[in-house]
């Protein structure tokens, strides 16, 4: 097995056995391409003349380069072709029994020093393997799509893989530019092991009626920084593969997280599998289409706040001092709209003032802003050392510490001092709304409004209605959204609303891959960023966010959701008890250099 893997076959030529042969063919080796249907080899053909022909358009390859690139790439509708490769990858359907045949198969073909790789991202690695004369030979190579784009390759080794098998792939990934992880054989590996988990969160969160798929999907992107939504993805993966995954990730877990959403299973029965179709949680312009066509779940202009005119707000009042609330108290200011900034001390409340002045500085220093648009927002700015500062405030906004005790306290007095008809907003991220709202004595009046920080750099909003909330608040806060230039998406009043609701499980099944030794941070975080395109790795997210705060928001959706799968990991509650809480502290899941 120590043989230089020149010449590689690659057994199914859908989109991922195509974009796998244009990696191999681009790096030099000799690619066999099979597939029974012969219509699917002309087509991968066609599609590396395509991608090499833009090549050259676009001066990254000669003319005589992708001559040869091209010559390296055969393709033949027998898998007995595969004879002379040292290695032959297998990316036919997600079937045991049709993955099983080509492993009988290629046993009669190829020689026995020849390594055989399947791409299999939901079976069992060991159970195909166990198929073949020559179990130790075989291992997964799971690259992700589209293949010349995405730098992972999960590198899966069954108990009785050969170790030489996978150092002859490691270093075949690593010559193909790829960012080889070494993982065991169980459903979903990293990558699809953290990412089907929330996508089926997701699923079940639309399923629910909790929010619209517009809203799921907005708030990931905007809330996270991921490059798409989760039903969006979904549906670019295709709902059946989906489905088939989580099948055999629940077989393996019995992780009522990871049983299908029961509209993965009506979607996929009924033919909506997504963009191949046409349709499935969205509605396409024609099958394989990636242009989204209104239907009739699209919401009207307006998004929920329905034909309700929302209250006039000429001034707002945001309560607080650290950097949230001098963040949000600067979105506004920056839209025109005045704003008083109360804290526990004129002190407190000076200091938050300039913390907006050096955050406006340094906007006018990137050429974001001009300096008289800065002097204009900062005087739109009242510092006071008292709530009873928003006598005449249109619009209340807390952003003090996430205590319930505190926060009543906070709308206690709000309701004292604000005028009658002023909307009372909090920011919580994990609290229960109602039960802010019912520390005063106008809970209609009170709405949740989650800022995400940076506030003046991110986008999203999530309005929180409760069950008490009036129609014209909630129209309020989302017209008073459109003047600041957020984004605002309309969720009920449970834990985690939209983004903590789906983004903390995913965080907590990382802690539990390493918790079980199945993967190191490194591994995982690599794998989330390079094959899942998260603009941070889980354990980077963590440490940055606070364990200390990463457990408080796992302990309540657990309380809430009361799933078992939902439990804080053990891990994340020790690090916390040892005082080790991410970046704040030095040490999290890592160690941070003292400033």
């Amino acid at each position: 097995m120590d043989t230089p893997l020149t010449t590689i076959a690659v057994v199914g030529l859908g989109t991922m056995g195509t974009g796998i042969a244009e990696v191999l063919a681009r790096a030099g080796r000799e690619v066999i391409g099979i597939d029974i249907d012969e219509a699917a080899g002309r087509q991968a053909v066609a599609a590396l003349e395509a991608s090499t022909a833009r090549g050259v358009e676009r001066g990254r390859l000669t003319e005589k380069e992708r001559g040869d690139i091209l010559s390296r790439f055969r393709t033949f509708t027998d898998v007995r072709a595969a004879s002379e490769a040292e290695l032959v990858i297998e990316v036919v359907p997600e079937s045991y029994e049709v993955k099983q045949q080509v492993v009988r198969e290629l046993d009669a073909v190829v020689a026995p020093t020849a390594i055989v790789a399947t791409g299999t991202n939901a079976l069992s690695v060991t159970r195909l393997a166990a198929e073949s004369q020559h179990p130790e030979r075989v291992l997964g190579l799971h690259f992700f799509n589209p293949a010349p784009a995405m730098k992972l390759v999960e590198v899966v080794s069954s108990v009785l893989t050969a170790p030489p098998a996978v150092e002859a792939v490691t270093r075949l990934a690593r010559e193909l530019g790829k960012e080889p992880v070494a993982v065991g054989d169980r459903p979903g590996f990293v990558a699809d092991g953290l990412l089907f988990g929330y996508l089926n969160q997701a699923a079940a969160m639309y399923e629910a009626n909790y929010a619209s798929r517009e809203d799921i999907d907005a708030a990931m992107r905007l809330g996270c920084g991921l490059p798409m939504g989760p039903l969006a993805l979904l549906d670019l993966i295709g709902v059946d593969t989906a489905r088939t995954v989580l099948e055999a990730m629940y077989a393996a877990s019995h992780d009522r997280l990871h049983a299908p959403a029961p509209v993965l299973k009506q979607l996929s029965e009924a033919g909506l599998t997504g963009r191949k179709t046409g349709r499935g949680f969205y509605t396409y312009a024609a099958p394989g289409s990636s242009h989204v066509v209104p239907d009739a779940l699209t919401p009207v202009d307006g998004g929920g706040a329905g034909a309700v005119a929302g209250r006039p707000v000429g001034s707002v009042g945001v309560a607080g001092s650290g950097t949230m609330a001098s963040g949000i108290a600067e979105v506004f200011a920056k839209a025109g709209i005045d704003v008083v900034l109360a804290a526990r001390s004129q002190e407190k409340a000076d200091a938050a003032k300039a913390r907006i002045a050096k955050s406006l500085d340094r906007s006018v220093a990137k050429g974001r802003m001009t300096g008289e648009a800065r002097d204009g927002a900062l005087a739109r700015v009242t510092a006071a050392g008292s709530l009873d500062a928003f006598a005449e405030v249109d619009l209340a906004v807390e952003a003090v510490a996430e205590d319930l005790l505190v926060k009543q306290q906070l709308f206690g007095t709000l309701d004292k001092v604000c005028k009658p008809g002023a909307v009372l907003a909090t920011t919580t991220s994990s609290l229960p709304v109602v039960a802010v709202a019912r520390a005063t004595s106008r809970p209609q009046d009170v709405v949740g409004m989650h800022f995400f920080n940076p506030a003046p750099a991110m986008k999203l909003v999530e309005v929180v209605r409760t069950v008490l909330t009036a129609d014209d608040v909630h129209a309020t806060v989302r017209e008073v959204c459109a003047r600041i230039r957020k984004h605002p998406v309309d969720c009920g009043d449970r834990a985690g609303f939209i983004v903590n609701a789906l983004l903390f499980p995913y965080l907590n099944n990382a802690i539990k891959m390493v918790e079980e030794h199945y993967a190191s941070l490194d591994d995982i975080d690599a794998a989330m960023k390079l094959g899942g395109g998260y603009p941070m790795g889980p354990f980077e997210l963590l440490d940055v966010v606070g364990l200390d705060v990463s457990l408080a928001i796992e302990k309540v959706l657990h309380a809430e959701f009361r799933d078992p799968g939902l439990a804080p990991a053990p891990l994340l509650e020790h690090l916390v008890a040892a005082g080790c809480l991410g970046r704040k502290t030095g040490r999290g899941f890592r160690e941070y250099a003292r400033r």
